[in-house]
């Protein structure tokens, strides 16, 4: 995962997303993380996260394909603490990490609860000239980097439930 760091809290995410055509077999072989997260706000964006057994608070700034996030780390007393405090859904998924090459890593997000059978696979680059240049693999999909309802944030609030 390419960031940009601009101290050890914050750095650049620049990240395309899409909708996946269809799952790679064989996602057990992958590594992957239990995600749950949820929003104190989504304007700005604050997020709250717990991935495996390590908890953080994100604050995000605006933007599509790239914005700067700042992290700090929670202890599970703290998560648990703010996670009564989050609107909308809390968000649950499945992450796998694929390999694409030598420097990137395909995020296969398999969203679970309220947002079962929603899939989006997301890549992360060092600069917007080199996401923007990405060739995505067949089983990529739709783009949908520029669609806000693909936020996470968006989601959380119901943006894609029927």
């Amino acid at each position: 995962m390419p960031k940009t760091k601009q101290n050890d809290l914050t750095h650049m995410e620049i990240e395309r997303k899409f909708i996946p055509r269809w799952l790679p077999q064989n996602l057990d072989q992958y590594a992957y993380h239990d995600i749950e997260q949820g929003y104190l706000c989504t304007d700005p964006t604050i997020r709250i996260r717990k991935m495996d057994h390590t908890y953080f608070l994100t604050c995000k700034s605006a933007g599509m394909m790239a914005h700067t996030e700042y992290e700090i780390p929670l202890s599970q007393e703290s998560y648990e603490h703010l996670r009564k405090k989050t609107d909308g859904i809390l968000i649950t998924k499945r992450r796998y990490l694929l390999p694409l090459d030598d420097t990137h890593t395909i995020e296969l997000d398999i969203f679970h609860g309220s947002l079962e059978g929603i899939t989006l696979a997301e890549v992360e680059f060092a600069s917007i000239e080199e996401a923007d240049s990405f060739t995505p693999p067949d089983w990529f999909g739709e783009d949908v980097t520029y669609d806000s309802r693909y936020h996470n944030s968006e989601m959380s609030k119901g943006a894609l439930q029927s």
